[in-house]
């Protein structure tokens, strides 16, 4: 990948190094500080791409969230566990090593002094600093760079800087509320400790951030899918307009994606091959892991999956809700996904995610890929838009586009209308997704009422509503004791 190329030929500029006693590093140690090359960056915008691949590493990098070194601590994958737990979909099905039990059992949501709730903190805004640096080191957020290799590093730049906030704002809010404070928001380098701003402000400078990527990448090629180009911008921006609502700027947005005919839909064969190859065309956004990252036990596939030497191996399987399980249809070819795999009564991902060998334990350095974003979710972020904005015919076309590769006879789908629709919409995306982190983010959009399936070893069969406050992680207690604008 070509993060990993540019980190190796910067091996002497730029390295992963210890948490300092700041809670919030205005320059952290993953970047070139903007100070140092910044007037050197307008001679030879080539030198960001340190920065640049260290925002991109960090999304992998354990010890991102400021430990040393929990095993829930690895960048985006960790936090997509975390969501998917939240939501109910992910069902933590034994206690032996404690790895999110807090997060399972609703208990690190009413803590801010668990650091359940500053690793994901420490970790986005680890990103937004980065970020920061290299857009001050191009002149600040309103420079558009002249030659098109700074325009690249500053689009993608602004784009990862985006997603850090969306995310952020999703983790920490109980659902969008234009007005109610929920982030301090940091643009530059060298801004002072700042106050929670309102939802509607950190949503302005996502959607400001993103817009700008889609513009600056618009002659960007990236060499491999680590890397964001003005599609991953644009997957990201209407993923920030469902968020607030926006559904007619959805629409138009995932239709320009699905349009360009880069990444079909994966196939029943792919549903069933293992997730675990960036190479996969309905994957647009990844990361292409080798043995050269050095990722082993600590990692996504040391929680999730049972034929890496991992948690899940030896009992604590991460396991699909039983109710929603039960929801797919009985021509469902995702039900093979899943599999009871040790006889107690919770049906792990054998058949969604697994390493290509497919031995209990086998996998013990990572060679299987992350993945981030796939075309699935654009079309399902399609069909929720045209249901919302009454445009029922397209939404079933596109909800039939995904359920023709995954059940023998979608045409149930041509009599639902109204809320029977939206129902359908949801609960396919929670099925389709399920692992990678996006269930929250539906759940939040749509204001839903969760309920946990009897296999849950916390309130099973109990509901929730998408803005019980222990659904949304606190502002952890080490952010509010360091900063006096907000404590």
């Amino acid at each position: 990948m070509k993060s990993k190329i540019y980190l190796t030929a910067l091996a002497g500029v730029i390295t992963l190094a210890s948490c300092s006693d700041d809670f919030l590093e205005t320059e952290p140690t993953e970047f070139i500080s903007s100070d140092q090359i910044a007037d050197a960056s307008e001679l030879n915008p080539g030198l960001q791409a340190a920065n640049v691949a260290g925002l991109y590493s960090t999304m992998y990098t354990t010890g991102s969230g400021g430990t040393d070194l929990d095993h829930d601590d690895f960048g985006q994958k960790g936090y997509d566990i975390y969501s998917d737990m939240l939501s109910g979909d992910m069902v933590l099905g034994a206690l032996n090593y404690g790895w999110y039990s807090g997060i399972a059992q609703l208990q690190s949501t009413i803590d801010f002094t668990d650091t359940d709730n500053y690793k994901p903190w420490r970790y986005y805004y680890r990103i937004i600093f980065g970020a920061n640096n290299v857009i001050t080191a191009f002149g600040g957020n309103d420079v558009v760079p002249e030659t098109d290799e700074a325009k690249h590093f500053m689009g993608q730049a602004k784009a990862m800087r985006a997603y850090a906030y969306f995310y952020l704002a999703n983790l920490y809010s109980e659902g969008y509320e234009a007005s109610t404070p929920i982030l301090p928001i940091y643009t530059d380098t060298e801004a002072p400790n700042q106050p929670l701003s309102p939802a509607s402000d950190v949503y302005d400078l996502v959607i400001s951030d993103l817009e700008d990527a889609v513009s600056l990448l618009s002659t960007f090629s990236r060499t491999d899918k680590s890397e964001i180009d003005q599609d991953i911008a644009k997957g990201l921006l209407a993923y920030a307009y469902a968020a607030i609502g926006d559904n007619d700027k959805v629409k138009t947005i995932t239709k320009e994606i699905i349009d360009t005919g880069k990444f079909p839909i994966a196939t029943a064969e792919e549903a069933l091959g293992g997730f675990n190859n960036i190479t996969q065309p309905g994957w647009m956004w990844g990361m292409d892991l080798t043995l050269d990252n050095g990722l082993d036990l600590v990692s996504w596939w040391g929680q999730v999956d049972v034929y890496t030497y991992s948690y899940a191996s030896v009992g604590d399987v991460k396991s699909i809700d039983d109710d929603l399980y039960d929801a797919m249809r009985e021509d469902d070819i995702r039900r093979e996904q899943f599999t009871d795999v040790y006889e107690i009564g919770q049906k792990a991902p054998t058949g969604k995610f697994y390493d290509p060998a497919r031995e209990i334990q086998g996998q013990r350095y990572i060679e299987t890929d992350y993945v981030y974003m796939r075309i699935a979710e654009m079309y399902l972020l399609n069909a929720e838009a045209s249901a919302k904005t009454g445009d029922e015919g397209n939404a079933i076309t596109m909800l039939k586009v995904l359920l023709n590769e995954r059940v023998e006879d979608a045409s149930y789908v041509d009599a639902l209308s109204g809320q029977a629709l939206l129902d359908e919409i949801y609960l396919q995306t929670r099925i389709e997704l399920w692992g990678e982190g996006k269930s929250y983010l539906a759940m939040k959009r749509n204001k839903a009422t969760i309920t946990r399936g009897p296999n849950h070893l916390s309130f099973p069969g109990q509901s929730f509503s998408y803005d019980d406050d222990r659904l949304t992680l606190e502002i952890p207690q080490l952010e509010i004791q360091n900063n006096p604008n907000i404590n």
